[in-house]
């Protein structure tokens, strides 16, 4: 079964078409109303008349983090195998979901996701916030995922085969804009295989609620704290090679050059009397030999990308967990959901 989840708030002008525009292999459609103040969710259950549809509806904002959780949830209570995402905005092109479903299906993939940056012809008509925000996001997502080919994270077009959807901790995933890039971390940490798929978005006059500048810090902490528990994760826990100890040398030969050096620097300052060239060559050493093993690291792990999909072998360990948990058993228990049921063409 495919599922699509639609995270909607304030969406009224273009949810109707974006659902009428959906494929027939879809089977079930999930509008989740976050707290919606112009009431997409009720126009939704008043004026769509598709039987597939369903509306899902939190009582308070959580973001499009939140909506996802309780959207993917229900798809997974309900049965989906593939679950795809699209925005209720009207930018993204529904008739391609069945290209996102495909690479899954064929076991090529675990997650598809949209790429905006694949043409030069969509790059030159994407506006130029949007733009540079895109690429300074994709440059640190790569650090924080690993997923060094991959471009666009915070494209919303995605699709995800429900058995690793199972090994997400949705609870943890972040609720805001961030919410696609912990995503992409998330499934590095599993050694997904993530493809792009280029997509052509349409803009029209909405205006992005992001400010570029009182990001920069959130979004510079969040993708540091990700790159350093995947870093510990991959290299330290679940495996060690020759890049682990690469990633333990660099810094520490860095930090001793610069403290050496800045030591030297004192003590000549304070006695008069230049430092030698041993004293400097040993100060400069450590630092070269630091950056060259963290560049050998990097290296190593933008080669170390995840090239077999983990969905087809997933099926046995998820009936064989302690807790008995699959996609038979659980259920998106959520006391702040409510559930109502469209498609019916209003009463």
């Amino acid at each position: 079964m495919i599922a699509v989840v639609i995270p909607c708030y304030r969406e009224t002008a273009a949810v109707l078409s974006v659902i009428a525009a959906v494929p027939p292999p879809v089977d079930r459609i999930y509008c989740v109303d976050d707290g919606c103040p112009d009431g997409t969710g009720d126009l939704v259950e008043r004026e769509c008349a598709d039987p597939r549809v369903t509306v899902l509806r939190h009582a308070r904002n959580r973001g499009v983090g939140g909506a996802m959780a309780t959207g993917y949830l229900q798809a997974l209570a309900d049965g989906a195998e593939i679950i795809v995402k699209i925005d209720g905005d009207g930018q993204m092109a529904p008739r391609l979901i069945p290209a996102f479903v495909e690479p899954i299906r064929a076991g090529r993939a675990d997650y598809v996701k949209g790429n905006r940056f694949f043409r030069p012809e969509t790059v030159a008509a994407m506006p130029t916030v949007r733009l540079v925000g895109n690429a300074v996001l994709s440059f640190l997502n790569k650090f924080s995922s690993g997923y060094w080919q991959i471009f666009d994270p915070t494209n919303g077009f995605t699709a995800i085969h429900a058995r690793v959807l199972w090994l997400m901790p949705l609870e943890r995933i972040d609720r805001s804009y961030l919410f696609e890039t912990e995503m992409l971390y998330r499934l590095g940490t599993l050694r997904a295989v993530v493809l792009d798929l280029p997509v052509k978005p349409v803009y029209g006059d909405e205006r992005s609620h992001l400010v570029p500048h009182r990001m920069i810090l959130p979004l510079l902490g969040r993708h540091g704290a990700n790159f350093l528990r995947r870093i510990v994760y991959c290299y330290f826990l679940r495996d060690f090679s020759v890049a682990s100890l690469e990633w333990l040398l660099g810094p520490a030969l860095i930090l001793f050059g610069l403290i050496f050096g800045a030591s030297a620097w004192a003590s000549a300052g304070a006695s008069g009397v230049e430092a030698t060239a041993g004293t400097v060559m040993l100060a400069a050493l450590p630092i070269i030999l630091g950056v060259q093993a963290l560049l050998s690291a990097l290296n190593f792990d933008s080669a170390n990308q995840p090239r077999t999909p983990i969905h087809p072998t997933l099926g046995d360990l998820l009936d064989e967990t302690e807790e008995g948990v699959g996609p038979r058993t659980a259920s998106p228990t959520n006391p702040e959901t409510d559930h109502g049921a469209g498609g019916d063409g209003g009463e």
